[in-house]
């Protein structure tokens, strides 16, 4: 279970009782969007107001990339979870993480991880009501009692800090009303899809306290047919608490809010592309089906966390924040690389986290300068333990899981982490304003790495019975200390009150650390030529320095027509350097200059440009064409990376960035939504359809004939009716995914490529050959099929 801690309480409650008496709420305290809850399904970026700089601003006055989407927007496009959104972002990826529900893979302009692994940072920040999520475990955020999402893109190391180095993903919980209210929302669709969502809010003598609890439910969109189970399914359930306070004179806003989840669902097994080389098992034809033989431990993620928010107004010029927050979760994992019943490369795992938080702000506000100072502070915990089973005897088919060879991988890693900032924006003229921040962070890792060779099994944590044999592997511990300052300038122009042009230099960084996979018994060079390697050179070996970014944006954003049309245009350049690559380095055990092996370990082996362009536009046109009311939408967005490394030191110690690419960057991103709102009886018909579109897309830095994604397109279709003149009573259907296209989004590989192509190494029998196991692993998932649901929603 988790639990919320002592600790946790009582940095909340320091937080309340050192709060000035005299506060406001303000619309700058969460970072995000504000705008009316009637938008239309596919509303751009028209009236929006963000605070993506800490304060309340216009979206088309800001110097930064940023799309938003409202609680409201999002209910009328049927989105499911926050990776929906990906598909109408541009330059951007956010998919559910290979064999989980829960574990979310972020990429914004070819920054991104997809390794959930603790020791690897994320690229790409989230942020839960301003709280920054550490790992990406239990970080697929389902769309429920949420007010609004915004996507800011480009480095945001000076306001955001770390592990911003891509770009951010705000996601904020609905602010409770004033009266009483209840709100209940059904879904039933395909796969025997069934969510139910009820939201409960009250005043209760000077608070607001309100509820929301969810039930989120499907069938499998495939078959488990070894375990006979559902494959791709979902069971879950979270509930969130919320107490606010408002003071009588409205100076003090204080929010206490506290959420759970516990995702039961199967754990996602993935789809072989190649039949079994040693069993023979075919392919299968359905490619949601798969013959996974491992079922322990049995999928289970856990995750909660507690939050106090508190904003106050010192005086006309001064607002004071404290953002103070707790968070814990559990992730206990079944992985079937080889995703067959053999007992071939399965991986039990369980991941562990926990992470305390704490932000103070102040704000300053005057006719011609506004900005804010800060100090951040993140104490975190990660744990990891996971076994690789290898059989070597008994027979191919059925193997128990008690009776196999492998190896035992388990560490922590500590962050203990500061940073202070300050970001101020000088309005010179009423059409000529200049921006500037820094931010200076102290990063203080640690790290525990242990590794041995195991038989018999699984650990007993797992169900097994296994136990580790000979001397560890790797026992290795150590700490590091990153330090880094991360600037931010920008300069606007507004030629007309309508339009804006800026140009920006920004500046991130993703943190360094220890190699969580890491072999002690080798390293890159003895320096000793004893072939007993040091602590020093198992450190060296096992560490890696935190990548940076410099990314130069330049921008122009504008409305036409008295606000009819609007539209942002992005274009942008980045020298990203020190890229971390997980992979395997040749090893020079006597220094002679001749590899005698190889050994996986993550370096800074890459450094790579970026340049694109970004486009999003929205248009209302064709008032009255249905009387009164009623309108039409066109928005498009597109996305244009030209993201290439320009250095890639391969495991043979050469440049092979010629035959690498950017994963998870497809070339081409572009989206257009017609939507239309008209009044029908006694209520109001909003209709919405959408085509998406990606290019070829690159799983990993080497390609890969089984794993890449040729392009593709999407297509939906929301239709929605709001009976009478408010939002009391609506029903709608959905459609995602309307011609049922196969795309790929994420898989493992694990086959011997050569080193001058990257590309399997197919042997006389036209087949490739393993690297890691007996039956060859080249193991895929995808997208959702085609899903039709309907929905229901009462407010009252």
């Amino acid at each position: 279970m988790i639990r919320i801690t002592t600790r946790a309480l009582l940095i909340a409650g320091a937080s309340l009782f050192a709060t000035p008496a005299m506060a406001q709420e303000t619309a700058a305290q969460s970072d995000s969007v504000v705008q009316d809850p009637q938008a239309d399904a596919g509303a751009g970026i028209g009236d929006i107001v963000v605070t993506a700089r800490r304060r309340e601003e216009s979206l088309l006055d800001v110097p930064i990339a940023v799309t938003a989407f409202t609680g409201a927007q999002l209910e009328a496009q049927g989105a499911i979870d926050i990776t929906d959104i990906s598909n109408v972002t541009p330059n951007v990826t956010i998919e559910v993480s290979r064999g989980t529900n829960s574990t979310l893979s972020s990429f914004i302009r070819g920054v991104g991880q997809q390794d959930p692994v603790p020791g690897f940072e994320a690229g790409v920040g989230l942020y839960l009501d301003d709280v920054y999520l550490n790992r990406p475990q239990a970080s697929v955020l389902d769309i429920y009692d949420v007010e609004r999402v915004e996507v800011l893109r480009g480095p945001q190391g000076t306001l955001y800090g770390r592990n911003t180095i891509g770009g951010a993903i705000k996601y904020v919980t609905r602010r409770l009303p004033d009266q009483f209210e209840v709100k209940a929302r059904g879904t039933y669709g395909t796969y025997n899809q069934l969510d139910g969502i009820l939201s409960l809010s009250a005043p209760v003598g000077p608070f607001r306290v309100g509820a929301s609890v969810a039930k989120l439910t499907r069938d499998g969109f495939g078959k488990n047919i070894n375990l006979g189970i559902d494959n791709y399914e979902k069971d879950v359930l979270a509930a969130r608490g919320t107490i606010e306070f408002t003071s009588p004179d409205s100076r003090l806003f204080m929010r206490l809010t506290g959420d759970f989840t516990d995702d039961t669902s199967n754990a996602r097994n993935g789809h072989r592309l190649i039949p079994g080389f040693l069993s023979g098992a075919p392919v299968l034809e359905d490619e949601y089906d798969t013959r996974a033989g491992l079922n322990s431990p049995r999928n289970d993620v856990e995750s909660g966390g507690v939050s106090l928010t508190v904003n106050a107004e010192l005086s006309d010029a001064f607002t004071f924040r404290s953002i103070s927050a707790f968070r814990k979760d559990r992730s206990f994992t079944p992985i079937d690389f080889d995703a067959l019943p053999t007992v071939d490369v399965d991986v039990p795992a369980v991941y562990r986290n926990e992470q305390t938080s704490q932000e103070f702000q102040l704000l300053y506000e005057s006719e011609r300068v506004n900005g804010l100072v800060g100090f951040y502070y993140l104490d975190a915990k990660a744990a990891t333990k996971f076994d690789v089973i290898l059989a070597t005897t008994g027979p191919l088919i059925g193997i128990p899981l008690a009776s196999g060879f492998g190896q035992q991988t388990a560490g922590r890693v500590t962050t203990d982490t500061w940073s202070a900032f300050a970001d101020f924006t000088f309005d010179l003229t009423d059409q000529f304003s200049v921006s500037g921040g820094l931010r200076y962070t102290s990063d203080d890792r640690g790290s525990y790495i242990f590794k041995a060779n195991r038989i018999g099994g699984a650990d007993p944590e797992f169900g097994g019975t296994g136990t580790n044999f000979g001397a560890p592997i790797t026992n290795f511990r150590g700490t590091a200390k990153f330090e880094k300052w991360t600037p931010r300038a920008s300069v606007s122009f507004k030629p007309t009150d309508d339009v804006m042009l800026y140009a920006s230099y920004s500046k991130g960084f993703k943190g360094g650390g220890f190699d969580p996979r890491g072999s002690a018994n080798v390293a890159a060079i003895d320096v000793n030529r004893d072939k007993v390697f040091s602590y020093a050179e198992i450190y060296d070996f096992f560490l890696f320095e935190p990548e940076e970014v410099d990314s130069y944006e330049v921008g122009l954003k504008g409305s036409a027509a008295n606000g009819a049309v609007t539209f942002a245009l992005t274009g942008f350049y980045a020298d990203y350097k020190n890229v971390q690559i997980p992979g395997s380095i040749g090893i020079d055990a006597n220094g002679d200059g001749v590899f005698e092996g190889f050994s996986g370990v993550t370096t800074n082996a890459a450094s790579a440009k970026f340049k694109g362009l970004e486009l999003e536009t929205n248009a209302r046109f064709a008032r009255g064409f249905a009387g009164e009311g009623s309108r039409m939408t066109l928005n498009g967005t597109l996305g244009y990376i030209d993201a290439k490394y320009d250095q890639f030191v391969g495991n043979l110690g050469t440049d092979v960035s010629n035959i690498t690419d950017i994963q998870n960057t497809p070339t081409w991103t572009a989206s257009a939504t017609l939507g239309a709102v008209a009044s029908a009886g006694d209520g109001t018909l909003n209709f919405s359809t959408t085509v998406s579109y990606r290019s070829k897309t690159q799983q990993f830095e080497y390609p890969s004939p089984y794993l890449d994604q040729e392009g593709y397109a999407l297509w939906d279709a929301n239709l929605v009716y709001t009976f009478g003149d408010s939002d009391r009573f609506s029903i709608g259907v959905h459609a995602k995914n309307i011609l049922d296209k196969r795309y790929k989004t994420s898989g493992y590989q694990f086959l011997a490529t050569s080193p001058t192509t990257g590309l399997p190494i197919i042997n006389a029998a036209g087949n490739p050959t393993p690297s890691l196991g007996r039956e060859g692993i080249a193991t895929v998932f995808y997208g959702n099929p085609r899903q039709v649901f309907g929905t229901i929603g009462l407010k009252f």
